[in-house]
């Protein structure tokens, strides 16, 4: 006989699964968010009132057809299965089933994209943008867009400087990147001084000011990510370079940079932050002409005469 949780519906299964990530797990307001999109999709494909411990495997994979069918990309299904896969195990521990449908739902492969980086002059170029345009702060942009390029921060990093985080001579920092996890970054000479400039500005225009952040708006309040993402896409928008970026772009750029001038990736996997040294071999692509440069002064006999 069934007991009365395997009576239970997937509506009902969803909100005992969020008050659990929610209050149990402590999961974030913006990943709690995430899953109660997919699982709102989820339960709309499945029926709400379906029982969940009569889904089957088949049942989660026309679930997944159907998204095909609807046009969603390849990151936003596997984004849905992995909330469907938690789901289930929740649903599994509590008793909600007796079995977990979802264990043999495989995710899509998908074709590996190298990350998008800039040239080094599409860097200058972009830096040198926020003395060219009269449109925002350009101290503080100046600054903003030298830091991102020198520290290889992650966006929510950068929003999240505090003065206190860096060093006597302003030449690194210490961020806090996922997971809570605290390394130190550096700052290279032309952001040190872009970041000296604007901070006296920033003294000057909020004399009385007690805010710990490093970057603000012009009321004095932290910028936020958004906030960021809003300056890099005016001065990489129409107005300046019209080569449109993202902030991560600089992140990738830095490492980039770094491996391709011979930094141990163990070092750049460190100054990065990541947990994982194959997320850091993403960023072990090299340019045809630095190859070109390799095999001329390596290989005994290329072009050199006896």
């Amino acid at each position: 006989m069934d007991t009365e949780k395997e009576l239970a519906a997937v509506q009902e299964c969803c909100e005992e699964f969020f008050v659990y990530i929610k209050g149990v797990r402590g999961f974030s307001p913006h990943s709690v968010a995430a899953y109660k999109n997919d699982l709102s999709r989820f339960q709309s494909y499945a029926g709400p009132q379906t029982k969940m411990a009569d889904l089957t495997l088949e049942d989660l994979r026309l679930c997944i057809r159907r998204m095909s069918a609807e046009k969603y990309s390849e990151a936003s299904i596997n984004r849905f299965i992995a909330s469907v896969r938690a789901l289930f195990a929740y649903a599994r521990k509590y008793g909600f089933i007796p079995r977990n449908a979802a264990l043999e739902l495989k995710s899509l492969k998908i074709p590996k994209k190298l990350p998008r980086y800039m040239t080094q002059s599409e860097v200058d170029e972009l830096c040198a943008q926020p003395g060219k345009q009269d449109m925002l702060w350009a101290a503080r942009d100046k600054a903003l867009l030298e830091m991102m390029y020198s520290s290889g921060c992650r966006v929510s990093e950068i929003a999240s400087l505090k003065l206190s985080d860096f060093s006597s001579g302003l030449d690194s920092a210490v961020v806090t990147g996922k997971g809570s996890k605290d390394r130190r970054v550096y700052f290279e000479e032309d952001a040190r001084r872009a970041l000296s400039a604007y901070l006296l500005e920033r003294r000057a225009k909020f004399r009385h000011s007690t805010a710990e952040a490093v970057f603000v708006n012009h009321a004095g309040k932290p910028l936020t990510v958004r906030g960021i993402r809003y300056i890099v896409s005016r001065y990489s928008g129409t107005e300046g370079t019209n080569r449109h970026v993202s902030p991560h772009a600089f992140r990738h750029t830095f490492a980039t940079a770094m491996l391709n001038s011979g930094a141990d990736i163990r070092a750049v996997q460190e100054m990065l932050g990541h947990s994982s040294i194959s997320t850091t071999q993403r960023y072990t692509h090299v340019t045809l002409e630095r190859l070109k440069n390799v095999y001329s002064q390596a290989f005994p006999h290329s072009g050199k005469k006896d």
